[in-house]
C-alpha cells in the first residue's frame, strides 16, 4: 500500500518517473521485511536478466535518421493518394494493426519510435486531405487520439498471445493463489476484450469524422455566405 501512495503521490506532483518507481519498490520491499541489502540485491537481478529491454535505445537514432532522409514525408504522400480516407478510419485501421500485432507478439514500438515519425503524420494528412487545413485544436486532438489509440491496442490485445509476459505473469500469479488455469485459457478470455475494445475504437473513430465533416462544412458555408 505504501508503495502505490507513493506512485500517485510522485505522479501527481509531475515527478521523475523513475526516481518514483524505484522509491516505491524499495520502500515497499523494506516495508515487506526484506533488507536494504537483500532490495539492491534483487534490484539488479532484475536489471542484469532484463538489460536486453534496454536496447530500445538504439531505435531512437534510427529513427532521426529515417526522419532526416523523408520518412514522414514519404508517408504522407501515400496517405494523400488514397481516396476516401478519413482521420478516423486511418485510426481504426491502425487500431486493427496494433491488435493483430500483439496477437502474434510483433512489437510496435509505440509513441516515439512508431506514434510520432509515421501514424500521427499519416492521420493528420488523412484530416487535411478531407477537410482543408485544419485548426491548432484540431491538430492536438488527432495527437491525443492518435496516442490513445496505440494505448487501447497495446494495453487490450497484449495478453492475447500466450507466451506474453502480461499471461505468464497472470498464470504465475492464480497459480499460487490455488487456482489451476493455463496460459491458453488466458489468451482466450483476452480474446472478446480486444474485439470489443476494437469496436468501441471503430465507433468512436466514426463519431469523431462525423463531428470533423460538420465542423468544417459549417465552417464552409460560414465563410462562402461572407
Amino acid at each position: 500500500m505504501s508503495g502505490i501512495l507513493i506512485i500517485l503521490l510522485g505522479f501527481y506532483f509531475k515527478l521523475d518517473t523513475l526516481a518514483v518507481v524505484l522509491v516505491a519498490a524499495i520502500t515497499t520491499a523494506l516495508v515487506s521485511g526484506l533488507s536494504l541489502a537483500d532490495c539492491l540485491s534483487l534490484l539488479g537481478e532484475a536489471f542484469v536478466s532484463n538489460r536486453m529491454v534496454t536496447l530500445f535505445l538504439l531505435t531512437l537514432p534510427m529513427i532521426g535518421i529515417c526522419e532526416r532522409y523523408g520518412l514522414k514525408q514519404q508517408a504522407v504522400t501515400l496517405i494523400e493518394r488514397i481516396k476516401k480516407l478519413t482521420p478516423g478510419k486511418f485510426m481504426t485501421l491502425y487500431m486493427f494493426i496494433r491488435e493483430l500485432s500483439g496477437l502474434f507478439s510483433v512489437r510496435v514500438q509505440g509513441h516515439t519510435q512508431f506514434i510520432r515519425p509515421l501514424v500521427n503524420p499519416m492521420t493528420q494528412a488523412a484530416a487535411i486531405k478531407v477537410h482543408g487545413k485544419l485548426s491548432e485544436a484540431d491538430e492536438e486532438e488527432i495527437k491525443a487520439r492518435v496516442s490513445a489509440t496505440d494505448n487501447y491496442g497495446n494495453f487490450f490485445a497484449q495478453n492475447t498471445f500466450v507466451a506474453s509476459a502480461g499471461v505468464l505473469l497472470i498464470v504465475g500469479t492464480l497459480e499460487s493463489l490455488g487456482y489451476n488455469v493455463s496460459a491458453i485459457d488466458i489468451a482466450k478470455a483476452s480474446m472478446p476484450i480486444a474485439i470489443i475494445t476494437l469496436l468501441m475504437v471503430a465507433a468512436s473513430n466514426m463519431w469523431f469524422d462525423r463531428q470533423m465533416a460538420k465542423k468544417y462544412a459549417t465552417s464552409s458555408n460560414t465563410g462562402g455566405k461572407k
